[in-house]
């Protein structure tokens, strides 16, 4: 197990917990984000995509990469793209990026990134590409803090089902996609086991915590403001409200095999994952 992996975003959602399942199967790792956990098990370096002063030193002996866009950024691939080309000329043969189930390869934001992997700036890729996460309700995401403090999910998806994932089910898919022999050289599209409404999500969440929850329908542009007003940059708000609308529209209502495909097991479902947080 020489192959070292360089983590970015190993405080986050799904880089965390990538970072942690390498280091439980002893796989060399190194955690890299802005604010380094130096006590996490595993070498921790500092990262930040807009410092490229600190790109060099975080790239030293690593030959895969965990790639999670930087958040907010409307077009990652713009200050991605220096990083992913000196990440070749040290040696990476493998990355494996983070992006949407909403964003195809050559869409906007994430999906540029998608295109310079598919058009083989690696050896080795793959590109997760993952549903809405099961975390966006139960940690610290709006519609978590909404449910806590108001009891209220407020959405512009309508009657839009979604395949929800758990985050543990990415982080299980990535590191496959990372350590494996042969690379997936695609892209996987990560779902839960049900699509579900925002409606059947809430009624799910009062069902498990026994508290009230109730789903706030919002137009598009309602959403967009509600993002604003949370400190959201005005154009990241309104490709987010327009996701809100795409899966209104349908584009979210599907289920992939592809967790078990990848690790042997069912995905998690919604239900599962509830009564997990709530008895964390």
């Amino acid at each position: 197990m020489s192959d070292h992996t360089l983590v970015i975003g190993a405080t986050g959602t799904t880089g965390s917990r990538v970072a942690r399942r390498l280091v439980a199967q002893g796989h060399p790792t190194v955690r890299a984000s802005r604010t380094p956990d130096l006590s996490a098990g595993a070498r921790a370096v500092r990262f930040d995509w807009y410092d490229p002063a600190g790109h060099a030193p975080a790239l030293r002996g690593i030959d895969r990469v965990y790639l999670v866009p930087p958040i907010g950024d409307p077009e990652p691939a713009a200050v991605m793209r220096p990083f992913l080309e000196q990440a070749r000329a040290a040696g990476v043969r493998r990355a494996v990026l983070l992006s949407s189930s909403a964003i195809p390869a050559g869409g906007p934001g994430a999906g540029r990134v998608h295109e310079l992997l598919a058009d083989g700036l690696f050896e080795e890729w793959a590109v997760l590409r993952p549903s809405w996460f099961m975390q966006n309700f139960t940690g610290s995401h709006l519609h978590a803090r909404s449910l806590r403090a108001d009891g209220v999910v407020a959405s512009a998806t309508g009657d839009g089902r979604v395949g929800f994932v758990d985050a543990e089910d990415i982080a299980a898919v990535a590191v496959r996609a990372l350590t494996d022999a042969v690379a997936p050289g695609t892209d996987l599209v990560l779902t839960g086991p049900e699509a579900l409404s925002y409606d059947e999500v809430v009624a799910l969440v009062g069902e498990v915590t026994g508290l009230p929850a109730a789903h706030r329908r919002l137009t598009g542009e309602q959403m967009r403001d509600r993002l604003t007003a949370e400190g959201i940059p005005a154009e990241f708000a309104a490709v987010l409200a327009g996701m809100d609308q795409a899966i209104a529209g349908g584009a979210e209502d599907r289920v992939t095999d592809t967790v078990a495909r990848m690790t042997g097991r069912p995905a998690l479902g919604f239900r599962a994952h509830l009564e997990a947080a709530t008895t964390a």
